[in-house]
Parts: structure tokens; sequence; C-alpha cells
């Protein structure tokens, strides 16, 4: 059996919420040693993700365009360890095996994204498109239906085509608009008559965050203060631009964050200024037809306090606020963890200026919370399901569909027994399904993700997979962990029947993965993998700045 690698176990946490102006839900009660046993309602679909940068691997093959990932992944020191998506997964030239493992996994869907560059190499349809890439997708799309496996597909998962970012300025520009649109009227041209369901952007937060405001994202640009916010209105009509054209071209064709002190009036309007300022940013306009007016009124205050004429937040005209409105058919929330909010005065110098200073409020976690290795990743599950209320209250129940949970671990050698991910998975799940016994639509469940896979700026360093894969070796296999076992069974449970089987499923994971540790321990792949026997206690930082932990996705859903 391997030795235990370098690692801290622990689990997982989210965004916790807690606003006064919810009415059904008490946001004062965490029911921390609570379970609920129960079923899920029926129909409730379950699935697991992927990207297309992080898995396809193939960076330069068959006629595929260069994306500002794989310029940004190939700058020295911008990626840990020098690491890139070039081969990643190898997923391009593995579909029919990774399609035997959703289907093993008795997966209901699978969330993907489509490369832009794959299909337009310059990211402009009049240029080119490139017909091997249609064949690829072609070939993924059909395997998923044939295997009975529903496919979700992404439009934009943070791949732009490196032509548009050299001769545009990528999100930065307003013609980004049109571009974004022909592309998606590609997809819903070639592949729209076999999926149900669209999704236009994963995570605009981080795409206009870290990709224009902290330059730790491609395309790299510190535009502080506005690039965030420019390229997120840019974002938020490109949405609207998708949905409309499909809703009238293609449509018919085809039939949290929890205050520090819940006394203090200042840390609850501060939490609610955090969700305001990260799902509300991008949500409120689709729901409502305007940014959150707390965002309008803190930016436009502190715009003025700097000397500004006009606001750093952008506006939109009283007709884009009516052409955006409504343009949604389900809300789609990725989860992963939670902080505790508080109020914090930072400065309004205009050189001091960014996204992070206008909310006027710091990010604390508690050192007690478990964490599995990630500086940003701490296991909350109570969080979750105070976020799913929060949508719930703050956006009339809308349908909802997790596109994104799970846990990730550092790890410097081959470990299958992944219990804190089984610990995780057990305890945010069932967090859901309380929501649900709350009121809350929730529809369907993504596990993040499939495999193991680059991870950004991260890049190998850190795994979220269900299956472990082996870089280092040029096949890239892959391994089940124990999650896998558990994972298949609450899906074959639709939910958690009783103590006893739960608990049942658990050892029975072990134990399996046990013994695939020994066969793995003898296979010839291990000899070359470092192997250290340590124990890592973790670390934990009293204040740190949120990476990433709400990814909230835009969804469009073909109605039958």
């Amino acid at each position: 059996m391997l030795p235990r690698c370098a690692l801290s176990v622990c689990h997982v946490l989210m965004l916790v919420l807690c606003l006064s102006s919810a009415e059904d839900f008490d946001w004062t009660k965490n029911d921390h040693g609570s379970f609920y046993y129960g079923t899920f309602p029926a129909g409730f679909s379950w699935g697991a993700g992927s990207s297309a940068y992080q898995t396809e691997g193939a960076w330069d093959k068959d006629g595929k365009g260069l994306s500002i990932w794989d310029v940004f992944s190939h700058k020295k020191g911008k990626i840990q360890q020098n690491d890139t998506g070039d081969s990643s997964c190898e997923g391009y030239h593995k579909v029919r095996d990774d399609v035997s493992l959703m289907k093993e996994l008795k997966l209901n869907h699978y969330r993907f994204s489509i490369s832009w560059p794959r299909l337009i190499p310059t990211g402009i349809k009049s240029d080119h498109i490139n017909e091997k890439g249609i064949q690829y997708y072609d070939e993924l799309i059909d395997q998923l239906l044939e295997n009975k496996i529903t496919p979700i597909v992404t439009l934009y998962h943070w791949d732009l085509p490196q032509v548009l970012q050299e001769k545009h300025g990528g999100w930065q520009n307003i013609s980004m608009v049109n571009h974004f649109n022909e592309f998606a009227n590609l997809c819903f041209e070639r592949f729209g008559s076999r999926i149900k369901y669209w999704i236009t952007f994963n995570n605009p937060w981080s795409i206009a965050v870290e990709g224009y405001e902290t330059g730790e994202h491609a395309p790299g640009l510190r535009l502080k203060g506005t690039g965030a916010y420019k390229a997120a209105h840019h974002i938020i009509k490109a949405h609207a631009r998708v949905w409309h054209t499909y809703d009238t071209q293609w449509r018919a064709n085809k039939k949290v964050n929890k205050p520090v002190d819940l006394s203090n009036q200042k840390d609850i309007e501060a939490a609610e200024r955090y969700v305001q300022f990260y799902l509300g940013w991008f949500a409120t306009p689709i729901f409502h037809g305007d940014y959150p007016q707390v965002m309008k009124d803190f930016i436009g205050r502190k715009s003025v306090q700097q000397g500004l004429g006009t606001s750093r937040l952008p506006t939109f005209s009283p007709q884009e606020k009516s052409y955006i409105k409504g343009t949604c058919d389900f809300l789609g929330i990725g989860h992963f963890t939670t902080r505790y909010i508080t109020q914090k005065n930072n400065p309004s110098g205009r050189s001091s200026s960014s996204y992070f200073t206008d909310r006027d409020l710091a990010e604390l976690v508690d050192p007690r919370w478990p964490d599995p290795g990630s500086e940003w990743l701490y296991s909350v599950p109570w969080g979750f399901r105070r976020l799913l209320n929060f949508v719930k209250t703050q956006y009339g129940n809308p349908m909802v569909y997790v596109t994104e949970n799970g846990v990730s671990e550092k790890m410097q050698c081959t470990e299958l027994c992944d219990d804190w991910r089984i610990q995780y998975f057990k305890d945010y799940i069932n967090e859901m399904l309380k929501a649900i016994k709350d009121g809350v639509n929730v529809k369907g469940y993504t596990a993040w993700s499939l495999l193991d896979k680059f991870e950004w700026d991260e890049g190998y360093s850190e795994r979220f997979g269900l299956y472990y894969v082996d870089f280092r070796n040029k096949n890239k296999p892959r391994y089940p962990k124990a999650s896998v076992q558990f994972y298949k069974r609450v899906i074959s449970s639709n939910g958690f029947p009783n103590q006893r089987e739960v608990e049942n499923w658990r050892r029975k994971a072990i134990e399996t993965c046990s013994s695939s540790n020994q066969l793995l321990a003898a296979d010839p792949l291990t000899s070359h993998m470092e192997m250290v026997t340590e124990i890592v206690v973790p670390t934990v930082c009293t204040l740190s700045i949120l990476l990433s932990a709400i990814f909230l996705m835009f969804l469009l859903r073909r109605r039958n």
C-alpha cells in the first residue's frame, strides 16, 4: 500500500450568506451537527464537469488556434512550476475512454466547454471555421447521447482566441459582443439539435477580476479600478445578445457570506455588500435589469472622491436594461467555500482604487474550518444552503442547477483513498438537499470535476478529480478514487436513504481504494513519482483574498 502523501486532510466550505432581507430562512441558525436523511425529487439530475483548456490538450493540433491561456501559460513564472495545458489529460484523444468513466459513474449529465479557437482559430467566423474541431465535439456529443448522458455545454470557459486579445483588447472591447454572438450562433447551428442546455459564461467574476484587474489569469492585465468593470459590462451585454439570438432564431425550431458579528449592523451590511459585488454584479442585471444599487452607490461615491467626473462602474441605457432583463431560463451556481465578512474602510485615493477596495470590507476565515491544502478552499457546508436560500429570496426562486461543487487537494504522490473528498461531497450534497426542503428550486448537481486537470495558475499542483490522472505518463491513465464509489451510490440512491446504508457506502469505498492503491503501487508508473511520508499540519490565515468561491454561470435552456 502506498505511503500517505504530504497533504492536509480536510473538508471544504463556501460563501456564507447572512442577509437581513431574507424572510423565510433563519440565517442565524447553522444546524452544524444535523444530517438530513432523505432522497432528492424524482428526475433530479446528477453529473460531473470539465472544461476544454483544462482537459483537452492538443493545444496546437488539427487546426486549432491559440487561446489567451495557451499564450499566458507559456510565459515563465505565470503558472506554478511553469506548467501548461498543452497536453493536460489528452481528453481530445480519449473521448470514448472518458465517456465510459461517466457511464460507470451512472451520470445523468456531463458539463463540458467548447473551445472557441478550436472551432474558429482567429475568433472571427468569416476568417475560417475549423471542421476538424467541429468533428471532435460531434463525436463527444454523440458518444454522450448514445450512453444516455445529457450534454450541458459551456460556450465560454475562459479560452478567448488570442487574435481577439491582440487586435481588440479582448473583453475590454465592445466588439467582443458581436464576435461571441457569431461563435455561439455557429455552435447552435452545428450542435443545437442535440443540446438541451447551454451555458454562456463560466464564472464571469473570474474573467473580469483575475483577467483584467489582478492579472493572475489570462490575459494577465492589471487595469485596476476600471478593467474588471469594463470587462464585466461587455460580458453581460454579450450574454444578453446570445440569449436573444437563441431565443429568436433557435428555441422555436427545436422543441455566501456570513457576518462576523450578527449583532453588528455594519457587518451584516458588509456581508450583503460582498454578495452583491460578487454574485449580484452579474445576476442582478440578468434578473432585474441593472447593477445592484450598493455597487452603484459605493463605486460612484469613491469615483467622486477620486476627482472623476463619472463613476468607474459603467451604466446601462434604458434600452439596454430592458434588453438584458430576463435573459435567463435558469441560473447556474458554482460553489466551493465560505468567508466571514466584516466592515473595513478602505482609502479612496485614485492610486489605490480597485474592485477590492471599492467594497469596504475584509474577508476572514475560521481557524477551525478544515482545509485540504488549497489556500482558498475551506469546508463550510452550511454556507451552501445559505447561498441557495439567498438566490431563492433575491431572484424570485428561479430554477437552479449547481454547475460546480467540489474540493481539491495538494499532493506529491498517488493517493486514491480521498476520504476528505467523500466527507465534503456528503456534507455539501446534504446541505443542498436541506435547501430543496426549504423550497429552493434546485434541479441538478454537477460534481467538480470528473478528472484531475490543469488548474489555471496553480498548474497541476491541485487535484479536483474524482479520477486520478497520472500527468507524468504520456498516456495519461485514469484511476478511480474512493470518492467515485461513494458518489456513484449517492446517484443510484438519489440521495441518502438511511444512516446505516450511507456509512456502509463510505466503508466499502475506502476498502476498494485500499485494494486499488496496492495494485497501483505495483504499477511501473509509480516508480518515478516522489514519495513522502511526513504529515503536514494545515495552517490557516485569518485574512485572505477570496480567489474563487462562487462560480456563476448564465445558463440558457432549450424548451421542448
